[in-house]
């Protein structure tokens, strides 16, 4: 069986690519190696950031198939803000509730009507590498509107807050099946995951 090794601590992120890949592969996280620490992302691009990631890991764990990811949440009023910066954009060390609440303050700043719809998008960027080299880079996003207030406490990040297009609940009340099957991350990784079946499981 397959081992990939992804670039992060964040359980929930664990879960959900492992849940995407399926049973014939082995997804283990960072946790199982502490002493692996990621460089700064300093990028400013998603694809940037998921790339130092996993050079990063890969620099300690040369022999490992590693996948980083590095996705965000952009807002159209906000001029596509929070981005890069999604999970830091209340600042360093911020929780994901101290992020929703700047983010809602923002939102509610806004000089536009009530009625006027929040648009924006989840994007993701998956790169896959070993020993240093780049291997194979992939992009998904999931359009939607943004809410200001909460609603549902599942999922992670920015998820109570977004509602999918074409869905009247955000991706924190929809189950997780249904979040898997359309998500910026989802769409990624069925990229991903075909290109892993036809030059690594083969």
């Amino acid at each position: 069986m397959p081992e990939l090794l992804f670039a992060t601590s964040n359980a929930h992120k664990t879960l959900e690519v492992a849940a995407m890949l399926g049973a014939g592969w082995q997804v283990h996280s960072l946790r199982a190696y502490p002493e692996v620490t990621l460089p700064e992302e300093t990028g400013t691009t998603f694809e940037a950031n998921a790339i130092i990631k996993a050079q990063g890991a890969s620099s300690a764990l040369p022999s490992f198939l590693i996948l980083a990811d590095d996705s965000g949440l952009e807002v159209d009023a906000l001029q596509g803000e929070p981005g890069v910066w999604s999970a830091r954009y209340a600042g360093e060390g911020a929780s994901d509730a101290d992020n929703r609440e700047k983010l809602k303050a923002s939102l509610r700043a806004l000089p536009t009507p009530p009625d006027t719809p929040l648009t924006g998008r989840f994007r993701c960027c998956l790169a896959l590498v070993k020993n240093g080299q780049v291997l194979h880079v992939t992009h998904g996003a999931v359009e939607g509107h943004l809410r200001l207030q909460e609603q549902g406490t599942g999922g992670f990040g920015y998820d109570a807050l977004f509602q999918p297009i074409g869905y009247e609940d955000t991706f924190g009340l929809l189950s997780a099946e249904v979040k898997n099957s359309l998500s910026h991350r989802a769409r990624a990784m069925a990229e991903m995951q075909t290109w892993l079946n036809e030059n690594i499981q083969a």
